[in-house]
């Protein structure tokens, strides 16, 4: 078995380039998790108080099946993703798929999920303008800067 690299995923072809760079890279005895960090919109979307001012509840349900959506095209995306490497030589049951909520942040997640065993992060680079990425940063930065004893890949 070749060594276990983790890929954040979502639904973004940034996110598809980085799969297919791991496609035509790495070789199909590696172990790929497709890996997405969920935001935590569930007690959001749970709320329910005569105090919530009533354009929050207006919207609520709008903005919850927004979420769902998002999910699905995920999930899509984790497919597409799984599909692609298959088609490359990777097997199936070396292809995996992990959806979890978010706890400490984005990047952070991918962070602690990464040190449970992963030699390699591939992550593709968002496309946040310059300013926006100096103000708030990217969580490919984020990632890049903050994990340790792993190899961290930016595909652009």
């Amino acid at each position: 078995m070749g060594k276990k690299i983790l890929v954040a995923v979502d639904e973004s072809e940034n996110a598809m380039r980085a799969v297919d760079y791991i496609a035509g890279t790495f070789t199909p005895d590696h172990e790929v998790t497709l890996y997405h960090v969920v935001m935590d919109t569930a007690a959001i979307c749970d709320m329910n108080s005569p105090e919530l001012i009533p354009y929050f509840t207006a919207q609520q349900l709008t903005f919850c099946s927004l979420e769902d959506r998002k999910k699905e095209l995920v999930r899509k995306a984790m497919d597409e993703a799984k599909n692609r490497l298959v088609r490359a030589g990777f097997e199936g049951k070396n292809v995996l798929s992990k959806m979890e909520s978010k706890k400490r942040g984005v990047a952070g997640d991918i962070i602690t999920e990464a040190q449970s065993g992963y030699e390699t992060i591939v992550l593709g680079r968002r496309g946040l303008s310059s300013i926006a990425e100096f103000l708030i940063g990217s969580v490919s930065q984020k990632v890049l800067h903050g994990a340790k004893d792993v190899s961290v890949v930016l595909v652009g």
